[in-house]
């Protein structure tokens, strides 16, 4: 019987590989785990500190959270209600939630067993350990027993359920613990259990420092399990089990016409739904009791694929890894950018007034090799200068102690026309932007909460400046990443400034369009969205396959973190069809099959995933050799071109063209960060084929202006 059954189900595994095989799609879910696999093998490179490997780690737990809650999530709002849903993969919803939960279990297996086996190991000679609770002196116990008697004792709540008491709500993405009880005393034998949620407001792990210099991480979930039976006096407990779980939180706001009133409080309504959003993941330590698993599985309506095992020398939430990365005893153990250095199209940086080189020419910023600092320093002297008339700005994310929002709030109070579209519906920077909006609404900032059900995505800046002569100049800043400090340091970005007149006009009208009712009949160097950034970018590839079949020159690349658009797509694959030599430069989700016979031949498909965050999307078309190259803030996904407010900008100055060409260059050149993708839609590390390593996050320190000047890429 048990022979029949797995034959069986190995057929239906076998029917479900060659449908999501032969489908020309690759679903936007699978490739994502794809993606997190190659940030998992970045843990894996010897080549870097202990401590850089377990950063990669962490990361990929918080992707895999993220991904578990939005897009795991989004599954179930579709099997919860018994909406039809069929992937890209061509698989409906129920065996598809069967295959990406078991690709979630996979990876999370993965990334336990590289834990315990590659990296643990190594610990105790990097000079720490994280070191349970029967792993310490006499001394040191007494130590962490008065922490929990002062700190974590009193911030403990047991929550019982039974008959008496409901099921409590627990929170998403926290430690969490389950007792299984009996009452001494009572005749029956029925059990009760009572949860315990670990404080999220402390840290992970309690610091002991040994004498001979070796630091000890004590896991916080380690302390109470050792002395939970304070919490349940005269209480028999059958079994104490550690869990976690992510919980669904997407959500879709609807339209409102009355942003201060109903738009505001559905966000706030839908932000609280997130704390008992339905449970779609439960990773628990193994040898947890089976009738908590039972009760579980009944109270949140999950089953065994839903249940993730972790292994007790693994650890559950490799998050909690980030206090020791990031431990001031190591800092010199982790990899440091190289210093900044000037962009090729401002070499003077530093030695130049910035409005006034500006009035000469364009600027080009490839961060983290160029600095943000021009962008800041152009905001912050624009708050005080009495010459600047008004400030318009979109923001999407912003660090927590912002030089942007605090240059924007001087502005307000120095009397200049402040102008703010603060999208509220960013994920997970909602309250964030929230906090800062409100903030500058009240120093008198004309703020704008988003645009109804959209999106606003396009990362645009506008300063109006009157000149002598009662002149009336205006500065841009158009860009592919945030107003954001922080991550402009981790994230590559590039950022075009100017006060070319058909930028300034255009980016003018882009502003009139998002903050009234302007709707401008065409742009000169502009691609929105949801306007009309589909039908250009499929129109430019149409172009080059035209050429091809014309017998004319023609090459595409694109640089983006997603291609999901099957529009697009299928734009792509019938170019490829006529000759076109297409290269997709994609760090995440990828949609399109590359190398398919008779379908995507001209395709090649590579992914960089290292150091630095790959953020930039370049959108490159030879044009017969007079190539058109938009730089901007849109992926190719239908979310971007539907349902977002989005901007690609046509880079004019040839010396800025060759600036974005020479990145994607470099992109395709590098044999250190790249990844090749396969047909099948997985991924191999690229050959490096006997040339030296070329190291895109390296050699992007070392560009000057005669190598840009030389670039061409077909």
């Amino acid at each position: 019987m048990s022979i029949g059954l797995t034959n069986e189900h190995t057929e239906i595994e076998d029917k479900i590989a060659r449908q999501v095989f032969e489908s020309n799609y690759i679903s936007r879910d699978l490739s994502w785990l794809q993606f997190n696999y190659r940030v998992l093998d970045q843990a894996k490179h010897t080549s870097r500190s202990l401590f850089d490997r377990l950063k990669f780690l962490s990361i990929t737990a918080s992707n895999l959270d993220e991904f578990c809650t939005i897009r795991l999530g989004s599954l179930y709002n579709y099997v919860d209600y018994g909406k039809d849903r069929v992937d890209y993969s061509g698989l409906r919803e129920n065996p598809f939630r069967s295959l990406l939960l078991s690709g979630i279990r996979k990876f999370v297996d993965d990334q336990n067993e590289y834990y315990i086996g590659n990296l643990k190991p190594y610990f105790e000679e990097n000079n720490f350990l994280i070191a349970d609770y029967d792993l310490l002196t006499v001394e040191e116990s007494e130590r962490v027993d008065k922490y929990f008697s002062l700190t974590i004792y009193p911030m403990l709540t047991p929550m019982v359920f039974d008959s008496y008491h409901t099921f409590p709500v627990l929170k998403n993405h926290q430690l969490l613990f389950g007792v299984v009880t009996r009452v001494n005393g009572e005749t029956n034998n029925n059990k009760r259990v009572s949860f315990i949620q670990v404080p999220g407001n402390i840290s992970r792990f309690y610091e002991i420092v040994r004498p001979d210099g070796k630091i000890l991480f004590v896991p916080v979930e380690s302390i109470i399990r050792k002395n939970i039976q304070i919490l349940f006096r005269n209480v028999d407990i059958r079994s104490v089990n550690l869990f976690r779980i992510n919980r669904n939180q997407d959500f879709t706001l609807e339209e409102s016409e009355d942003i201060e009133s109903n738009f505001l409080e559905e966000l706030r309504r839908k932000l609280q739904t997130r704390k008992s959003g339905r449970v779609v993941r439960l990773d628990v330590q193994e040898n947890a009791d089976p009738w908590m698993l039972r009760v579980l599985k009944i109270q949140w309506d999950i089953d065994d694929q839903n249940i993730i095992t972790i292994p007790k020398e693994g650890l559950l939430d490799f998050t909690g890894l980030l206090q020791i990365i990031n431990h001031t005893d190591f800092k010199d153990q982790r990899i440091k950018g190289g210093p900044t250095v000037p962009p090729a199209s401002f070499p003077e940086l530093g030695t130049r007034d910035l409005f006034e080189v500006l009035k000469e020419r364009d600027i080009l910023l490839h961060h983290p090799y160029n600095s943000i600092e021009p962008v800041l320093e152009l905001l912050e002297r624009a708050s005080e200068d009495p010459k600047v008339l008004s400030i318009k700005i979109t923001i999407y994310r912003v660090s927590k102690e912002s030089r942007v929002t605090a240059a924007l709030l001087r502005a307000a109070e120095n009397g200049k026309h402040v102008s703010v579209l603060f999208e509220v519906k960013a994920r997970f920077d909602e309250e964030n932007n929230l906090r800062e909006a409100k903030r500058l609404q009240k120093a008198g900032c004309f703020v704008i909460y988003g645009i109804s059900s959209l999106k606003t995505h396009t990362k645009l800046l506008l300063i109006v400046r009157q000149e002598e002569d009662d002149k009336v100049i205006r500065y841009v800043h158009l860009a592919t990443g945030n107003y954001n400090e922080i991550t402009s340091r981790l994230y590559t970005d590039i950022g075009l400034l100017s006060t070319n007149e058909a930028y300034a006009n255009d980016v003018s009208e882009f502003f009139n369009v998002i903050t009234g009712h302007s709707l401008p009949s065409t742009y000169r160097n502009l691609i929105t969205s949801p306007r009309d950034m589909r039908i250009q970018l499929c129109n430019l590839v149409q172009r080059e396959a035209e050429n091809a079949r014309n017998g004319n020159p023609s090459g595409i690349v694109l640089k983006l973190n997603s291609l999901q658009d099957k529009e697009l797509i299928d734009e792509l694959y019938t170019a490829s069809q006529a000759g076109v030599p297409i290269k997709l430069i994609v760090r995440g989700i990828c949609c399109l099959r590359p190398g398919r016979k008779g379908l995507s031949e001209n395709i090649e498909v590579i992914s960089i995933v290292g150091e630095y965050l790959e953020h930039s999307r370049i959108y490159y078309f030879h044009n017969e050799g007079e190539p058109k190259v938009y730089i901007g803030s849109a992926d190719a996904m239908v979310r971007s071109f539907d349902r977002r407010i989005e901007s690609l900008v046509l880079l004019g100055p040839e010396i800025l063209k060759k600036q974005a060409m020479n990145i994607l260059r470099y992109n395709l050149k590098d044999n250190v960060n790249t990844y090749v993708m396969k047909e099948s839609g997985d991924f191999t590390v690229k050959e490096a084929a006997g040339e030296p390593p070329f190291n895109v996050h390296k050699e992007f320190y070392t560009v000057t202006r005669e190598i840009i000047e030389g670039v061409k890429l077909f």
